[in-house]
């Protein structure tokens, strides 16, 4: 069905229609607006048959037209539960990467060389053990017999060499002792020298942590920016995880410096 009306005194006379079918607009056209020669300027079809009609509709005698058809998106806002499981999931994956470094410091902090031996002196050393490096605590036993020296015993007494190679070729700055059974490996004193640039080497160890901790940080601001851009985040709940994640870095960015005090403290006093 078609319905019609029409603008009094007007030259040429404007016609408006609305058809609830194809059928129907086409009718009109062909009754009314082609024997009246007016123009359609615009028409509306009212069907639930739209997308079989294509972009267009062409009318006998008149011009195309052209009929947009927009799709409606309804966004949805997350949750406060789902806001919170996003946040959560950084958060843990966050802490969970600077633990892991915090112990990597850990134990690059044991590695450096105070007046007092330490088996964690050794954790670095990697040997060339029948073509592969592997570390030095998985081939041999090692033991402090006093305060002074490290006692190294391989479980494969054919390694002796390989293990001898790779502690001359670290920055230990000892000289191992092989007697064929064992290597002994005595630490010697500690020069204002040699203080002076394990200090620096804490330093720069130190200021790695920090900078790997700051890298985190900004691959957590990256999730959080995806998820704003999804519209899974309000600006507001970007703020507020913003200002938490801050928190967290700075807590561990403390523990580093803590670390660092305490090794600092350890080299020149012994």
């Amino acid at each position: 069905m078609a319905s019609l009306s029409s603008t009094a005194h007007t030259i040429p006379p404007v016609l408006r229609f609305r058809a609830t079918d194809s059928k129907s607009l086409s009718d009109s056209f062909s009754k009314v607006v082609a024997p009246a020669k007016s123009r359609v300027i615009a028409c509306c079809v009212r069907s639930e048959n739209l997308v079989k009609l294509g972009a267009g509709v062409i009318l006998s005698r008149g011009p195309v037209v052209k009929r947009s058809l927009q799709k409606r998106v309804v966004i949805r806002s997350a949750t406060i539960e789902e806001i919170e499981a996003e946040k959560s999931a950084i958060e843990k994956d966050v802490k969970t990467k600077m633990e892991k470094t915090i112990e990597t410091l850990r134990t690059s902090f044991n590695a450096i060389r105070t007046g007092r031996a330490n088996v964690a002196m050794l954790d670095k050393i990697e040997v060339e053990y029948y073509g592969s490096p592997v570390s030095l605590k998985s081939i041999a036993q090692i033991s402090t017999p006093d305060g002074t020296s490290l006692l190294l015993q391989p479980y494969d007494k054919s390694s002796l060499k390989a293990i001898e190679k790779a502690i001359l070729s670290s920055d230990l700055g000892m000289t191992p002792n092989n007697d064929g059974d064992v290597i002994r490996l005595s630490l010697p004193p500690l020069t204002s020298e040699r203080r002076k640039e394990l200090t620096k080497v804490v330093a720069k160890q130190s200021e790695e942590g920090k900078v790997a901790l700051r890298n985190i940080r900004r691959d957590a601001l990256k999730s959080y920016d995806k998820l704003e851009k999804e519209k899974k985040l309000s600006e507001d709940n970007l703020k507020d995880m913003s200002s938490d994640l801050q928190k967290l870095v700075d807590t561990y960015m403390k523990k580093i410096e803590e670390l660092c005090k305490q090794k600092e403290k350890v080299s020149p006093a012994t």
